[in-house]
């Protein structure tokens, strides 16, 4: 098998902005493109292949065909046919609903088996004043949340972060979050679509219509513990692997390159999620196949992949996300 580049599914959000079209530099009819789907299993939402022999097939027929070829033996004995991640960009021109995720007992029983929603959260070109909310700040009860979002008042007990370019933020499920305005973030989470919103501000969705709140749902799902710090620590090198996030769902790493760095997959029985932070240069892997990859593009590695060169474009630089499976 070969690096894999998919078509991205562009999602019209009443928060969304004008950054991704621009980012990406695609042209599109579509306004307020809130995420680009780079890389989704999710059913009905499934990304379709864009180059090369397996054009127009989408990744869950790969998957089902390839198996651990694809994705890695130990990954499809766990996961089987569906892709077990959803890479994403996110443009908030306002903020998002404040909100949280079941963990996978929560989200099978209530959702016909479905699994939860652990996330990440790296954070690309920002305005200035962009802010996220993560986290409890002081601890409070399931019916003390439950009063706090009766009186428009959840705001007073989370965390607020002012935020720059290359923060980043574990979101385990249970987690209450949300995205505030100005925001541009790269995205790393569980294949789910199950969102628990918890407080809209009031807003209306496209339809005109108030956006349903989850208010009990979220209730049994929230972590109620405080943590000391809701911002992941790293230490950043140039032209080094920077482990960002290693967890039972996701291992993801950021590469600041300005000369080629080769990465050993042999002991990663795994496939690899390449995003495209910045610049641009080359993929090569094990089986000297080549591909130009550039801002705003995301890759996917076969497991049967054992080495991987990334080399920035002469005399550039090129910053990439990496993400697998362990």
């Amino acid at each position: 098998m070969y690096p894999l580049k998919f078509h991205p599914i562009l999602k019209t959000l009443v928060w969304g902005g004008e950054k991704i079209a621009a980012y990406k530099e695609i042209k599109t009819d579509q306004h307020n493109i809130g995420e680009s789907w780079e890389l989704s299993g999710v059913q009905g939402n499934e990304s379709v292949v864009a180059n090369g022999p397996l054009a127009g097939r989408t990744i869950a027929e790969l998957v089902k065909e390839y198996k651990g070829q694809l994705v890695g033996e130990h990954v499809y004995s766990a996961t089987g046919d569906e892709f077990p991640l959803l890479i994403k960009f996110i443009d908030a021109k306002s903020d998002l609903s404040i909100q949280v995720h079941p963990d996978d007992t929560l989200a099978a029983a209530r959702h016909n088996g479905s699994k939860g929603k652990t996330e990440m959260w790296y954070v690309m070109k920002s305005d200035e004043s962009a802010t996220l909310l993560s986290g409890l700040n002081r601890e409070i009860t399931p019916d003390e949340y439950v009063r706090l979002v009766e009186e428009n008042k959840i705001t007073e007990v989370l965390n607020k972060y002012d935020i720059k370019e290359g923060d980043v933020f574990f979101l385990p499920a249970g987690r209450i979050h949300a995205i505030g305005a100005g925001s541009f973030i790269a995205e790393i989470q569980q294949t789910s679509d199950i969102t628990y919103r918890i407080y809209d501000y009031g807003r209306l969705g496209l339809d005109g219509k108030p956006r349903q709140l989850h208010t009990q749902e979220a209730k049994d799902a929230i972590d109620y513990k405080v943590y000391p710090d809701y911002r992941t620590s790293y230490d950043e090198k140039k032209n080094a692997e920077n482990l960002l996030v290693d967890c039972k769902y996701f291992t993801t790493s950021q590469y600041d390159l300005t000369a080629p760095f080769t990465k050993d997959l042999s002991k990663i029985d795994s496939f690899v999620v390449i995003m495209c932070l910045e610049g641009r240069g080359t993929l090569k892997d094990s089986s000297d196949t080549e591909l130009d990859v550039h801002q705003g593009e995301t890759v996917l590695i076969p497991a049967t992949a054992k080495e991987l060169t990334l080399t920035p474009a002469e005399g550039g630089a090129m910053k990439l996300l990496t993400s697998y499976i362990r």
